[in-house]
């Protein structure tokens, strides 16, 4: 029996004087595709950190590939809130790539002779051979976005932690980002954390959703967690799920939960801009509008739910760890 890709027992996260993440317990399979949601604040990036062995739990437990997490992991391949540099967008793409090895990404060191190998086969598991001598300044966001998953395939990571990659892309090519990394992530046999401030894009991909809020984390298939008994523990609210027409509708008061909630923001709420690097409580008025077709998960059939038990979903059987 292999173990899980990711194991939290009964965490906690802090970031300064906030609780981001109370008493948080749940594992995810080897070869699952999990989408990561949750508003602002949440600590969406704070738990990708934690698993890069840069965040310490202040309590509880976190392992990775079997084993207790430490920096450099160099089976993880990272890629964080990004925002390129002027001085990025000079290299053509096989150099931006090559900027990852030898330091740049975390656990991983090449030699010289092997570093062009490895940076063509990453940029062929992409589909971006072509954008190999094109400099950085006229390629698109998704374009980007290939040569950024790239250099997290280098090294042949088993979990790739993919933080926020659709941010700033236009739906066509947020939907080709989503489908590029659901292929590679079949094609390797990886497990991919992959966050974002929107469901829809993620809906046809991923195998099952973790969402954050208020101190908690449910993870389940799309229809165990987009419900109104575990969102409203979630944001602390009353929330309405409504399914209309194949979409879902996430509603607060009557109102749909407005995306500006869910803006780019760092778990500090700032605004978060860097460079890249590679693995080397409140309640709202507004609403999410959901594509809903996804596929069920290869992962356990039941949805983990941290904190203290919830009447209503002892009784649907859906239960807290």
């Amino acid at each position: 029996m292999t173990d899980p890709a990711i194991e939290l027992n009964r965490v906690t996260l802090e970031l300064g004087p906030r609780r981001l993440l109370d008493d948080v317990s749940f594992t995810v399979g080897n070869g699952e595709f999990i989408g990561v949601l949750g508003p602002n604040g949440a600590g969406k990036t704070t738990l990708m950190r934690a698993l890069l062995g840069l965040v310490p739990p202040a309590h509880g437990t976190l392992r990775v590939l079997g084993q207790p997490v430490t920096r450099g992991h160099a089976a993880i391949g990272y890629m964080p809130q990004v925002r390129s540099t002027p001085a990025a967008q000079r290299l053509c793409g096989r150099d931006f790539v090559a900027c990852a090895v030898d330091g740049h990404r975390w656990g991983i060191t090449l030699a010289r002779g092997r570093t062009r190998r490895a940076v063509d086969d990453a940029l062929a598991i992409v589909g971006a051979l072509a954008l190999a001598g094109r400099p950085l300044a006229e390629l698109s966001g998704g374009e980007r976005q290939r040569l950024l998953l790239a250099q997290c395939l280098l090294g042949q990571p088993r979990l790739l932690l993919l933080d926020e990659p659709l941010i700033s892309l236009d739906p066509n090519h947020q939907a080709g980002v989503v489908e590029l990394v659901r292929r590679v992530q079949r094609q390797l046999g990886i497990t991919v954390l992959f966050s974002a401030h929107e469901l829809n894009p993620l809906l046809n991909a991923i195998d099952r959703v973790l969402y954050l809020g208020n101190g908690r984390a449910a993870l389940g298939t799309v229809d165990e967690v987009i419900t109104p008994p575990v969102l409203s523990r979630l944001y602390g609210a009353p929330i309405d799920v409504m399914r209309l027409a194949g979409r879902i509708f996430v509603m607060s008061g009557g109102v749909e939960i407005d995306k500006r909630d869910h803006a780019h923001e760092d778990d500090g709420g700032h605004s978060h801009s860097h460079s890249h690097s590679h693995s080397h409580s409140h309640s709202h008025s507004h609403s999410h509008s959901y594509q809903h077709s996804a596929a069920p998960g290869p992962g356990p059939d039941h949805l983990s739910m941290a904190r203290q038990p919830d009447h209503a979903l002892a009784r649907r059987g859906i239960h807290d760890v």
